[in-house]
């Protein structure tokens, strides 16, 4: 048997060694990771290249969906708003339309049409966040005016444009109708039949005809309103998607690099114990090897 006659390389090694072996438990024990550089384990840290990136884009199509659910429920909440005024509008159309009003009741009937239109116009430039959301893609200033020279009584100033948002992975979800399509489209002219009643009254003349243009404007608007709930319903089944895939990849994330803190802490117990040990040798050895070199 070969006796190596200078110990000190190898308990420097040893000692080397051990430290490593420290340093490394109590890396993983305070990060809570196995791989905390790709060399701890290049295959493990590729694959989390990839989980990261998608962690990444579920938070965003997350918050993209938080944005999303409540500019499309105020959008909801302002078109019931506007069902509403138009009910109340065709009320008043068919008391309008009895022929033992008098005039100055006619005129009253007509100043609180005038009431809902400016109503109905307030509705139509509902905002959120500053970005409005009746104005097609121009969301950056209000869509209606009230205008006496137009036909409709008003002035439509947004376009016909849509906006889509990219809500998961090859999915994009329209988020609006344009006001033009709600509010005056050849299925129904809410500002339109509105005013077309409030001549009829000024003039004392088919009222009738007018609050029947304005019942099927009303039955337009209703149902182009269901794109609104429908969207809302999306948002929440991939919502809830989402939300269990960041369950997975987080689980994914642990098992590829998670550390296993009890083994952690035995081997650190592991490594200190042969790290005293390798001092205690090398307190023995070292001197020795020193003083036996300098002789």
């Amino acid at each position: 048997m070969r006796v190596n006659p200078d110990m000190s390389s190898d308990v420097l090694a040893a000692i080397w060694e051990t430290q490593s072996q420290e340093n490394t438990a109590l890396q993983q024990m305070s990060t809570g990771k196995r791989v905390n550089v790709p060399a701890d384990d290049p295959l493990a840290a590729a694959q989390m290249v990839g989980n990261q990136a998608q962690t990444s884009r579920s938070d965003q199509y997350l918050q993209n969906i938080d944005t999303l659910t409540s500019q499309l429920q105020t959008a909801d909440t302002a078109l019931g708003s506007a069902v509403t005024a138009v009910t109340q509008a065709i009320t008043l159309g068919v008391q309008g339309s009895t022929g033992t009003l008098s005039a100055a009741n006619r005129q009253q009937i007509v100043q609180n049409l005038l009431g809902i239109q400016s109503q109905l116009v307030q509705l139509a430039n509902t905002s959120v966040g500053g970005s409005y959301l009746f104005g097609g893609t121009a969301t950056t200033a209000p869509p209606y005016a009230l205008d006496s020279t137009s036909p409709s009584g008003v002035t439509y100033n947004g376009n016909a444009g849509t906006n889509t948002v990219q809500i998961a992975d090859g999915l994009n979800l329209q988020t609006n109708l344009p006001g033009s399509q709600l509010f005056q489209n050849s299925a129904g002219d809410v500002f339109g039949s509105l005013q077309k009643l409030i001549t009829a009254l000024q003039t004392g003349t088919a009222a009738g005809s007018a609050t029947n243009d304005l019942r099927t404007a009303f039955d337009s608007l209703t149902g182009q309103r269901i794109f609104y709930g429908n969207a809302v319903s999306q948002l929440n089944s991939t919502q809830s998607f989402l939300q269990q895939e960041q369950v997975t990849l987080k689980s994914q994330a642990n098992n590829l690099v998670g550390a296993d803190l009890t083994k952690a802490a035995t081997d650190l117990t592991r490594a200190q114990t042969a790290h005293d040990a390798a001092l205690a040798a090398a307190a023995k050895i070292l001197p020795t090897s020193l003083l036996d070199y300098l002789r």
